[in-house]
Parts: C-alpha cells; sequence; structure tokens
C-alpha cells in the first residue's frame, strides 16, 4: 500500500502480522525489504511494519535536495503510522534508520514504545566528522554521475561490509544486488540532505538525557566508527542499554540475523513486562568499589 505525508510524497508501506506493532526504518543501503529475516522472526507474534524512504522506490523520488532531511525522515515514519492508525510503536532503525529513530524518540516520545537503535554513530565522532560530511557528499556524487548500478560495488566493499560477504557469500550478494537498484537520484539526495546534513550525537545531548523511553543500542564490534557512538549513547540515554555484536559489521540484521532477533526479542520482552528501567543511581560510573 501507499501513504501520502504532508508534502505528498508517496510511500511505499508493507504490513504483516498482528499484535504490537513494530516499525523497522531501514538503512541507507538497504530498503523496506532489507528487514526480511525480521518479519519473518517477529511477525508471528507482533504487527510488522516497513516501508520505503522517500527517495527509494517504489515510494517517491523527490527531485529537489529540500525534500530530503533528517526531521523529514522522522515526519515520514510518523506518517506511515498515521497512514495505519498506530498510535505507538516500538521503533526500530538500522544506520540511517537508527539515527531517524533516535530523532523519533526525540521529537515524539509519546508515539513510541520503545527505541531500537542499531549500527548508528557515523560522523559523530569529532575527530572524523568533518571527514564524513565530506565523503559523504563523495559518495552522492558518485552515485549521481556512475549510477547505483555501477557505484553499488564499490559502496558494498566498504570496510564494516565486508564481514558480512566473508561470513554470508549469497546474503552479501543480494544485498549488493538490491543496493545496485537504488534509484540514482534519489540515492545521491539521500546522501546529500539527510547524512551529511544531521546533527552528531554530542550535539544533541542535552534532549538525549532528556529522553526516558526504553533503548537497546546494538553495534558491530568491527563496525569501528559506530562503536564510540554506541557507548556514548549508552552513557547519556538514562533507559539504554548496549549490545555489542563479536566480529560483526555494519549491516547487523542481514548479517547475524539470529542474534539480532535474539537480543532484540529479550528487550522487547522486557519493555513489555516493565523491568527494562533507567539506570539506578547507585550504580555511578564515577565510582569503581564501594569503600563505606
Amino acid at each position: 500500500m501507499f501513504i501520502t505525508t504532508d508534502d505528498n510524497i508517496q510511500l511505499y508501506v508493507e504490513s504483516y502480522g498482528d499484535g504490537t506493532p513494530l516499525l523497522f526504518i531501514h538503512e541507507f543501503g538497504g530498503n523496506y525489504d532489507s528487514w526480511q529475516p525480521q518479519i519473518h522472526y517477529f511477525s508471528r507474534r507482533y504487527r510488522c511494519i516497513t516501508y520505503a524512504a522517500r527517495g527509494y522506490p517504489p515510494s517517491s523520488v523527490p527531485q529537489q535536495l529540500d525534500a530530503y532531511s533528517q526531521q523529514r525522515a522522522v515526519l515520514d515514519a510518523l506518517a506511515v503510522l498515521d497512514g495505519l492508525g498506530i498510535e505507538k510503536a516500538h521503533i526500530i532503525g538500522l544506520s540511517m534508520g537508527g539515527f531517524a529513530t533516535l530523532h523519533f524518540g526525540i521529537m515524539a516520545p509519546q508515539r513510541a514504545l520503545s527505541l531500537t537503535i542499531a549500527g548508528a554513530g557515523y560522523g559523530c565522532e569529532p575527530e572524523s566528522e568533518d571527514y564524513f560530511r565530506q565523503v559523504s557528499l563523495q559518495v552522492a556524487d558518485n552515485f549521481a554521475s556512475q549510477g547505483a548500478k555501477q557505484f553499488a560495488c564499490v559502496y558494498a566493499l566498504g570496510a564494516s561490509r565486508v564481514q558480512f560477504q566473508n561470513k554470508d557469500p549469497l546474503g552479501w550478494q543480494r544485498f549488493a544486488s538490491r543496493l545496485a537498484e537504488h534509484d540514482s537520484l534519489g540515492a545521491a539526495l539521500t546522501m546529500r540532505g539527510v547524512q551529511a546534513r544531521r546533527p552528531a550525537f554530542y550535539q544533541l545531548e542535552a534532549q538525549i538525557r532528556q529522553l526516558m523511553l526504553p533503548t537497546l543500542v546494538m553495534v558491530g564490534d568491527e563496525d569501528d566508527h559506530c562503536l564510540q557512538p554506541g557507548l556514548y549513547l549508552k552513557k547519556h540515554l538514562p533507559a539504554a542499554g548496549l549490545a555489542i555484536l563479536p566480529k560483526t559489521g555494519h549491516t547487523l540484521n542481514l548479517e547475524e540475523p539470529a542474534l539480532f532477533n535474539q537480543v532484540l526479542t529479550e528487550f522487547l520482552c522486557q519493555v513489555e513486562q516493565g523491568s527494562w528501567q533507567v539506570r539506578d543511581a547507585r550504580a555511578n560510573p564515577a565510582q569503581i568499589m564501594r569503600t563505606e
């Protein structure tokens, strides 16, 4: 089905199963169908919703840069929930979708039951922030000039993607083939308008410290530029837990689907039982051992 946003963009949406809603937000290198291992698993007990972000067919591909932003990504997620008549959902995002999930919590906490922020953090390390923005613009130029079909084979072999290729060549090939089908202009504008312009986590520290929603942060231990940002979120989000997946890169949900689903299942169960709480005030990070 398609849902129309307030700026007249058509978003392609799929929904499977019944029960408490899970809204999955895909990464830059994925699409609505890159959550298939999670849909197969969780739709047995939950209502699982995926959608193609603007710029990703079969959703509309706006032609203007101003149609793409981090705020707009959140508004699109809200539009999906509104279009389906859903008041609240567990929000689950990977990478670009993980950033959208965090901003969803900041902008509309009343619409979220929980947040799962996986593989998010590129551009958040102060020492690499400028480099990230420069390389994002170069990636955008490459998509625009070379086209997705040609440039996908380069992008899919990034330093945090080769782990997936080594473990699961067929799964990685499907990921790379999906990437090659992206709309070249949509990919370029998404990279320029969302990725290259979004604020780093430390710029949002005041809002992050006030975000009381149950939050699961997941990072692969070989996804180097997400490790420190993941620790940052764990340190500053009051009700966050951090899961680090061993020998794992960026494409967490596809590279390690069973482990991803297991960790997410435990988190959702604890949230629904009311046992995922804010950090105990006695767990003072300044203390190593108690002496009195």
